[in-house]
C-alpha cells in the first residue's frame, strides 16, 4: 500500500472517529458529563477531554513533535467544540502534502485506535446513564474524511 493510501485511510478512520464521537456525545442530557459508574472510572467528560488531547496530540505527532497532553475538561459543550476542531485541525494536515514524522500504523495503533476506544465507553456510559444512542448501521453510513463537523449533529 502506497504512502498516500495509507494516508487517506487515516484520514477515514479519523473521520469515522469523529462520527461515532458526535453520535456519542449529541444530545446527551444535562449532567451526563459528570456521570460516574463507579468511583474508579472516568466520567463521559473526564473521557471526552482524554480524546481531545489524543487528537491534538496526534497532530503534534505528525509535525515531529512527541507529546503528552493531560488537559483537565472543559464544560461539555465546549469539550465537544474542542473535539470536532481537534479533528478538524488534523484531518486538514493529513489533507496536505505536508509530510508525516511517523509511520501512520503507529497513529493507528496508537492515539487514534485509543480515541475510538474511548468513544465507545462514552457510548456505554450512555446506556448506563439511561440515554442511549441510536446508531444507524455505521457500515451504511456515508463517511467522508474531512465532512463530519459538529454541524452534522444539529437538528435540521
Amino acid at each position: 500500500m502506497s504512502d498516500n493510501s495509507k494516508r487517506e485511510v487515516l484520514r477515514h478512520l479519523v473521520a469515522t472517529v469523529a462520527y461515532r464521537g458526535g453520535l456519542a456525545v449529541t444530545d446527551a442530557p444535562e449532567g451526563f458529563a459528570a456521570f460516574r459508574a463507579d468511583e474508579t472510572t472516568r466520567t463521559p467528560g473526564q473521557i471526552l477531554a482524554h480524546i481531545g488531547d489524543l487528537l491534538e496530540g496526534s497532530l503534534h505527532v505528525v509535525k515531529g513533535n512527541m507529546i503528552y497532553l493531560e488537559s483537565e475538561p472543559l464544560p461539555w459543550r465546549e469539550e465537544i467544540t474542542r473535539f470536532f476542531s481537534a479533528v478538524k485541525e488534523l484531518d486538514s494536515y493529513l489533507a496536505s502534502d505536508a509530510p508525516l514524522a511517523c509511520p501512520v500504523e503507529k497513529l493507528v495503533q496508537g492515539p487514534i485506535g485509543d480515541a475510538l476506544t474511548h468513544v465507545g465507553q462514552i457510548v456505554m456510559l450512555r446506556r448506563m446513564a439511561g440515554c442511549p444512542i441510536r446508531a444507524p448501521g455505521y457500515f451504511s453510513v456515508e463517511i467522508v474524511a474531512g465532512e463530519i463537523t459538529q454541524d452534522t449533529f444539529k437538528p435540521l
